[in-house]
């Protein structure tokens, strides 16, 4: 497997893309081992594609973009500006809100950032904010989708690691609202210090909140709703994701009576696009991951580590600092892909839960969406904001710490993960 990962790194440095990355230098492997038939890649490729779990990702993006074509984002904004114009950094704080409540819509990262910078980047660069701010706050605030259901990471993290979706759903729930306190505070103190005022003098009356949350309550909704239908066993993850289409499409046409003939098609298409990505990056990795299989990598580095230390809090500890370097540099769908099938036998062995085991890594690794040189959500929003990325990584520090403080609090106190998981599936 030498060979294929050093291939991988020069085809990444080349700017291949990464699925055509992963498949030939996966490909290069079978090449090496003559005793293994040349049908067998195009057989694991085909096969990975009809895990009838990896339906559930599909319909989740094809839920978030019908979802965002029925006036849900403009909803949740208004409802989220009432709760915050108030406070010092105002619009900023509403892009905290939004991503809290957009996460169970959107379920990625990429998609939330770029929208929110769209939709508020202007408005807050016109108020006076500074676009490396503006596009810090975008970009970190985004992470919350992560760990909020539904996120695409932890279907792909649960369906490779075979661990159950709905208590890795409900177990991100508490990280998320973490991330949205801690991001929430960072904007106030930061705000405080730049002089961005707030929108308004006095906090929103009752009266004014209420009618915001009726209209957005359809959003609101969707997690919850998700995480007990899982529960109470009316639901598995692949059809979560349909009954998330049908909800969005019940949602648009009955509800918000907004989702027209031009928006669905608008939305099909974008939708063929993101799956078309997703799942061909999903097919080629099969390749790499027989690879690891076959040579006992995981049986391997599990040796490996416990000659390192004897001690479970060190080994998790060296794992951590890999899974943040190593999303420095490669995008964090494809280390899910690539090392879950490898880190859940030992996290397993060292006694973990693998519920609290996968939203930390989940977490950790989209971390990396934020860092140079290949954050994909820190180039995002550094394109449509018109900034560099020296002045995002001198605005974005101190989010950076305060997400950092986050994962050290979800690995230090497990409950902060387990407890929802617990009390809603049992222990």
């Amino acid at each position: 497997m030498t060979l294929v990962f050093i291939l991988f790194g020069i085809f990444l440095i080349l700017g291949m893309p990464v699925a055509f990355a992963i498949g030939i230098a996966g490909f290069v492997f079978f090449l090496q081992q003559p005793h293994l038939p040349l049908t067998l890649p195009v057989q694991l490729i085909l096969s990975e594609t009809q895990n009838f779990n990896l339906l559930a990702i599909p319909m989740f993006v094809f839920a978030g973009n019908l979802m965002n074509e029925t006036g849900i984002t403009q909803r949740l904004m208004r409802f989220a500006s009432v709760l915050t114009g108030h406070m010092y950094g105002g619009l900023a704080q509403v892009s905290v809100v939004l991503s809290t409540l957009m996460g169970g819509v959107t379920g990625s990262s990429i998609a939330d950032a770029s929208m929110e910078a769209r939709i508020l980047g202007p408005t807050m660069t016109e108020k006076g904010y500074n676009r490396g701010y503006t596009a810090a706050v975008h970009a970190f605030s985004s992470l919350i989708t992560i760990a909020i259901p539904p996120g695409i990471g932890l279907v792909l993290y649960g369906s490779i690691g075979e661990v159950s979706v709905g208590r890795l759903f409900a177990g991100g729930l508490v990280p998320g609202l973490l991330m949205a306190l801690f991001f929430g505070i960072t904007v106030s103190i930061t705000s405080r210090k730049k002089g961005y005022l707030p929108e308004r003098e006095k906090r929103a009356p009752l009266k004014e909140i209420l009618p915001e949350f009726a209209h957005s309550l359809w959003a609101i909704l969707f997690p919850f709703l998700l995480i007990f239908a899982l529960r109470f066993g009316w639901l598995v993850p692949s059809e979560a994701g349909a009954f998330a289409s049908v909800y969005a499409l019940v949602v648009g046409i009955v509800a918000y009576r907004e989702l027209k003939w031009d928006n669905f098609k608008r939305c099909v298409k974008s939708t063929i696009a993101d799956i078309g990505m997703i799942m061909f990056l999903i097919a080629l990795s099969a390749l790499v991951s027989y690879g690891l299989k076959w040579e006992m990598i995981p049986q391997q580095l599990t040796q490996a580590l416990l000659g390192i230390s004897s001690s479970p809090s060190v080994i998790f500890a060296l794992i951590l600092v890999f899974l943040l370097i190593l999303g420095m540099f490669i995008d964090s769908t494809v280390i899910i892909l690539l090392l879950t099938a490898i880190l859940v036998p030992i996290a397993r062995q060292l006694g973990l839960d693998l519920v609290y085991f996968g939203v930390i890594m989940v977490i950790t690794c989209a971390t990396g969406l934020l860092t140079p040189p290949v954050g994909l959500t820190m180039y995002a929003v550094c394109s449509i904001m018109e900034c560099s990325v020296a002045d995002f990584m001198k605005e974005g520090w101190p989010f950076l710490v305060s997400l950092i403080i986050v994962i050290a609090l979800i690995v230090l106190f497990p409950q902060l993960i387990l407890f929802v998981p617990n009390l809603l599936f049992g222990t």
